[in-house]
């Protein structure tokens, strides 16, 4: 009698497994389809974000671009000087350094790790299968208020201090619109090493059938680091290829 009770158990665990893993298909399928529909975001071909930033009370201009073929650039404007960082070309990283106010050039190891960051666009969650990584519904938690899914988002390794780690970030969406609400992730190089990254995103508006978070905070360690409003969101722009190109007076300089 006694085997037969661990045999049913056993047999439900086993068919409750499977339930899991479709649960969390269901909740990526139903936020795809509540943002404007799959096969949409695998058409697009870049996005430009415009808005302001603040951060230690101030406010500053801020734009970004994301191109599928994986450039990027982050840029804000301060005391009448446009900055930019997290600069991307598809092959070169480089970054504003702060106090000399002249770009550089990142390492090798933050150049692959980045990189491979290119498959995101424009959104993680997009067939996710596909790109090797994997997701697992971890149950109900509240969050900012919230209920929500948590689903643990498992990427490509990368490299830190020259040893590969798991990159995982972790997702609530939020139980009544199937958006993700929040993200946390632990921040791996910098001076913020070792510590809890979480975005809040909320205000979710329509562009062209399409839906994006108008705003996102970002805490370090649970303490306030930036926040972002967006204006205006442009699908498919023209971009000049120059936004993404590491400065010629510098080359020229180190030459």
């Amino acid at each position: 009698m006694k085997t037969t009770k661990i045999f049913t158990i056993a047999f439900l665990l086993s068919l409750m497994l499977p339930v899991q893993a479709q649960d969390v298909d269901e909740i990526i399928s139903t936020y795809f389809e509540n943002i404007g529909g799959i096969d949409n975001f695998r058409q697009l071909e870049g996005i430009r974000f415009e808005g302001k930033g603040t951060q230690q009370s101030f406010e500053f201009p801020v734009r970004m671009v994301q191109l599928k073929d994986g450039r990027q650039m982050f840029a804000f404007t301060f005391q009448g000087k446009e900055i930019k960082q997290g600069v991307f070309d598809g092959e070169v990283l480089w970054n504003t350094n702060f106090m000399s106010m002249k770009a550089e050039k990142s390492d090798a190891e933050q150049t692959a790790n980045f990189k491979l960051n290119t498959n995101d666009f424009p959104d993680s969650f997009l067939d996710y299968k596909e790109k090797g990584y994997t997701a697992e519904l971890l149950g109900k938690e509240t969050m900012e208020g919230a209920e929500t899914f948590k689903i643990k988002l498992v990427k490509e390794p990368i490299t830190v201090d020259g040893v590969q780690e798991e990159d995982i970030s972790y997702y609530y969406f939020d139980t009544d619109n199937f958006v993700p609400i929040a993200v946390e992730s632990t921040i791996r190089s910098g001076q913020a090493k070792g510590k809890t990254s979480k975005t809040v995103m909320s205000d979710y508006q329509e562009v062209d059938g399409l839906y994006f978070p108008y705003s996102t905070t970002q805490y370090v360690d649970g303490n306030l680091a930036f926040t972002m409003t967006l204006e205006n969101i442009e699908l498919n722009p023209l971009v000049d290829t120059s936004e993404f190109a590491f400065p010629e007076e510098v080359a020229e300089e180190k030459e």
